[in-house]
């Protein structure tokens, strides 16, 4: 098969990697990259310094930094594409690769920042309206690769599972076909908007749980934060259409454990330096890289808002991230709310 994954940042690099040596299959991947001096500095190294130090690439991968008006002819020889730009550049290069006959899919998390409506929209129905605007190729398909997983983890070969979302049957298998190795177990689901719901959601909790553990509130606490969080998680996407069972798979529940408790998380990591007394701008510049949540949390709040979805960890979050309360107030605020079944 041949893959092009179109960005090269910490995630798609890091399929990439995996795609190329899969021993299941012999495929042709190249990773492309829009910065050309990026793209040189990785072909020189055979390495992706920049996000994933000291991993170097099998031999069998190909880099590109082609224009973005020439990736038409790139894509053009694929048999499928992968975006793996952030959120806020899905739009662009969905508009770039618009004459692609190749299935496509995208491993961003979350929701597009609000343009013409109060609200951000999920990565399926920015897809929905470039489709509608110039994609002459709407018919070959779409989906999304999500699920609990470190980059880093994953370039190395260390075990991870995902879940491979399309409403076409086809997509579905060209995402297994390949992806799934010895070492990355894929499995499939026809819910984009459950998948697509949790991978943006869990950010957001990522922080509130990163704050949980910075104040020392204790593993009980923890608990119950990662639990409701889930709740808020599944109310939020059964209202955009999604089913109530695919947040308790991998993407729902699984990338939120991971998320809100594993060290290699930038969202968990704003969180704890928040409760460390840090600014949110001196917490974003500590990373070096982005954490989705901080950028996602309002639009997702926005989102609930709009369809009248009660999600009060996730408000406690956007609050705190605009300065607008303390660390100990936000856990104060959701301590003090009236009693619920929990159910709810």
């Amino acid at each position: 098969m041949k893959i092009a994954v179109l960005g090269a940042g910490a995630w798609g690099t890091a399929l990439a990697i995996s795609a190329s040596q899969n021993p299941l299959s012999r495929h042709a991947v190249t990773l492309w990259a829009r910065d050309a001096e990026q793209a040189d500095a990785m072909q020189a190294e055979r390495c992706n310094q920049r996000y994933l130090p000291g991993i170097l690439f099998p031999d069998a991968l190909t880099l590109r930094s082609d224009a973005p008006e020439a990736l038409a002819a790139l894509v053009a020889r694929q048999d499928l594409v992968i975006i793996g730009t952030p959120m806020s550049g899905l739009r662009r290069m969905l508009q770039d690769i618009a004459g692609c006959a190749a299935p496509v899919a995208w491993l961003c998390k979350g929701f597009e920042p609000p343009s013409s409506k109060p609200f951000g929209l999920l990565a399926h129905e920015i897809y929905a309206q470039v489709a509608t605007e110039s994609i002459a190729n709407a018919a070959a398909g779409y989906g999304v690769l999500s699920g609990p997983s470190f980059a880093q983890e994953v370039a190395r070969g260390q075990p991870t599972a995902l879940v491979a979302a399309s409403a076409s049957a086809a997509v579905r298998d060209a995402l297994v076909g390949a992806f799934h190795s010895p070492v990355l177990r894929v499995y499939a689901s026809d819910d984009v908007a459950g998948v697509e719901v949790g991978g943006a959601v869990k950010n957001v909790l990522a922080i509130a749980t990163g704050l949980c553990d910075g104040l020392d509130l204790g593993l009980n606490a923890r608990a119950a934060l990662v639990t409701r969080g889930l709740a808020e998680m599944t109310r939020l996407g059964v209202a955009l259409g999604a089913r109530v069972e695919t947040f308790m798979g991998l993407s729902g529940l699984g990338d939120l454990v991971l998320t809100s408790t594993g060290d290699l998380s930038r969202n968990r990591q704003v969180g704890l330096l928040l409760a460390k007394g840090q600014s949110l701008q001196q917490a974003v510049a500590s990373l070096g890289h982005v954490a989705e949540g901080v950028y996602s949390a309002r639009t997702v709040v926005q989102r609930a808002q709009s369809l009248g979805v009660d999600m009060p960890i996730a408000q406690s979050v956007v609050a705190l991230l605009d300065g607008r309360i303390r660390p100990a107030d936000a856990v104060a605020s959701l301590m003090g709310r009236a009693p619920v079944p929990e159910l709810v």
